[in-house]
């Protein structure tokens, strides 16, 4: 579930630092009763990235092959044995 906490819950910087820490999701900012900011821990962030940055891989990969830009595996293995040696 969620944590939806008030902007003024803010003050208490090493209680939302420690939520932050406890919970493996966003934590979301309410102002005036709308969303208005998220946080997270640095670890959830990096992880975060991570699956981004690999999704972004498979859609560019997906791409490339239908588009026809790919290469047979054991040819391209075959080439850099030769380059290799």
């Amino acid at each position: 579930m969620p944590q939806i906490i008030p902007i003024k819950d803010l003050k208490d910087t090493a209680s939302v630092s420690e939520l932050c820490h406890k919970t493996d999701e966003p934590i979301f900012i309410t102002k005036n009763g709308y969303g208005d900011m998220v946080l997270m821990s640095m670890e959830l962030f990096e992880s975060t990235r991570r699956k981004l940055d690999m999704y972004n891989d498979l859609l560019i990969s997906e791409e490339q092959i239908k588009s026809g830009k790919t290469k047979d595996a054991r040819k391209a293995l075959k080439n850099i044995k030769k380059v290799e040696d």
